[in-house]
């Protein structure tokens, strides 16, 4: 999973950040490199958007067959399913680049440790270090 963010972020240009040994934990450079990141995505992510309604104003027919009409009204609903997930999506970005605003990014919510630069970059509006989120599921999955 990390592997394929890290890809992600090289489509996006981005090469890992490689800190200096004696480079503090989000210093400015780093929260430059994430909030570049953050920004690229949610624009990657607007465009996405933009194409969508473009295209279903484009391909919005009344198709005479309803099978037609049935498969064109489908697939509209995935999309716009799938829009819908990455407008809470743009929402978490939007979150991300706040808390980086605030100098809060790359901090656990739960616990206040470092979340880590690689975790971050495997995903960026990651908002709990990996042992509280694996902790978060297992509470997840014990409620059902």
């Amino acid at each position: 999973m990390a592997e394929a963010r890290a890809q992600d972020a090289k489509a996006f240009g981005f090469e890992p950040y490689e800190a200096a040994s004696d480079e503090e934990y989000m210093s400015p450079e780093q929260e430059t490199h994430f909030r570049a990141i953050l920004l690229a995505w949610k624009r990657s992510l607007m465009e996405e958007v933009d194409r969508t309604v473009h295209h279903m104003q484009d391909e919005a027919t009344n198709f005479p067959d309803p099978n037609d009409r049935a498969t064109q009204e489908s697939e509209f609903s995935l999309e716009l399913r799938t829009r819908d997930r990455e407008r809470k999506l743009i929402k978490k970005i939007d979150e991300a680049l706040t808390r980086l605003d605030e100098h809060e990014y790359g901090f656990c919510d739960a616990c206040g440790v470092e979340i880590g630069i690689r975790r971050l970059e495997a995903r960026p509006t990651a908002t709990l270090c990996i042992d509280c989120k694996t902790l978060d599921e297992i509470r997840e999955r014990q409620r059902g």
